[in-house]
Order: structure tokens, then sequence, then C-alpha cells
């Protein structure tokens, strides 16, 4: 459909005053709100994610396409909720104890936004409780933990230790990333899931979400 191409488009060059007007008028059309949400917005943002990944943009480009993703997402929330359009799954996001960075973390959320997830972002040094008090209180899918230190990461074997003596156990899936983090490392520890990149990271939490 025309104005849901014209959505996306204007979402991928970061026009968010066109994409608003654009998303009321689709809602005014009396287009469904999954299909404004789906084939509109996360279109646009699952095409800024896959040039991200094969370097065709750069973190700017994402950071003005996920402000104007959420200009539309903003007029959708209260009609999501009515229709009764859930999230595809929820991500308990945050930078580990100790450590302050948080520009990866908030380009993680922003393409696991951009995929549909509901993410539950709690900031930047973040306890190993929080991580797991936030997961109970929201029935996370994922805890998804950064860090940039290598002195951090040590954190994040204390995540993957206190969520398997919770009662989350089994339940939570937990993903790791950040500049020092490998594979490696996340098996040594005992985690689930590591990504290299933000749009690495959006592609294996949906798909963990709907396994």
């Amino acid at each position: 459909m025309e104005l849901l191409r014209e959505i996306s488009e204007n979402l991928q060059k970061g026009r968010a005053k066109n994409v608003k007007e654009l998303v009321q008028k689709a809602i005014d059309e009396g287009i469904e709100v999954n299909r404004i949400l789906e084939e509109g917005l996360l279109h646009g943002m699952n095409i800024i994610g896959e040039k991200f990944k094969n370097n065709e943009v750069y973190v700017p480009d994402v950071l003005i396409a996920a402000r104007a993703m959420n200009t539309g997402t903003e007029l959708l929330k209260p009609l999501l909720v009515s229709s009764g359009v859930k999230a595809k799954g929820k991500v308990v996001l945050g930078t580990v104890k100790g450590d302050l960075h948080d520009i990866g973390k908030n380009l993680v959320r922003m393409m696991m936004e951009g995929k549909g997830l509901e993410v539950i972002d709690l900031g930047v040094d973040v306890p190993a409780e929080r991580f797991i008090d936030a997961a109970m209180e929201n029935n996370a899918d994922i805890i998804a933990c950064s860090a940039l230190l290598t002195t951090t990461m040590i954190e994040m074997e204390n995540i993957v230790q206190k969520v398997k003596e919770s009662p989350l156990a089994g339940k939570v899936k937990i993903m790791i990333g950040g500049a020092p983090v490998t594979d490696n490392f996340r098996a040594s520890i005992g985690a689930d899931i590591y990504t290299p990149d933000a749009a690495a990271a959006a592609e294996a939490a949906l798909n963990a979400c709907i396994a």
C-alpha cells in the first residue's frame, strides 16, 4: 500500500515530522494498526538495520531513523493496546554494574524495538539483582547485558549464576554483548546468546522470543 510505503521511506530518511503525519493519516483512513506498525514503521527500521549491518549506514543514521519511528509508535501505542496487539517478546536490557557506557546499549534497544520487541531499559551500572527483579516483574523472555570494559565483563558471569539460582532458571535467555565480549566468553560463563553488533542482537532476540 502506497501510504505504508511512504511511512517506511520517510522513516529510513529520518523525517520524524513526515512519519508522524503519515501515521496519523493511516490511522484516520482506518488502516489496521498492526499493519501500520509492521508494513510501515518496522519495515523501514528493518531496512535500516540491514543497511547498518552491511555498513551502508552508520550510527547517526540509525539514531535519526529510530527517532522517526518513535514519533509513529507513540501514536500507535494506545491503539495497539486497545486492539490487543502484543509485543513479539520482552527484553530486559542494561549495561552491567560498574560500567557507564550506553551508546551500544541504546543502539541495541532501538534495533530491538524496530523488530517489534518490548524493551525494558534499566540504564547503566545495573546490578545482577536488578536485572532479575525486572525480568520477573515484566515476565521477560530475555535478559540482555552490555559491557564495554574488560573489568566489568565478569559481572555477566555473576548475572548468569544469579539467574540459575532464581525462579527464572530455564525460563529466561541471557544475551551478552559489547566490544570486549566474544562467543568463547559467552560459552565459558554459560550465557545463551552472543552477537557482535546491534542489528544481529535484535535478530537473535526476536528469534529467541518466537522460538
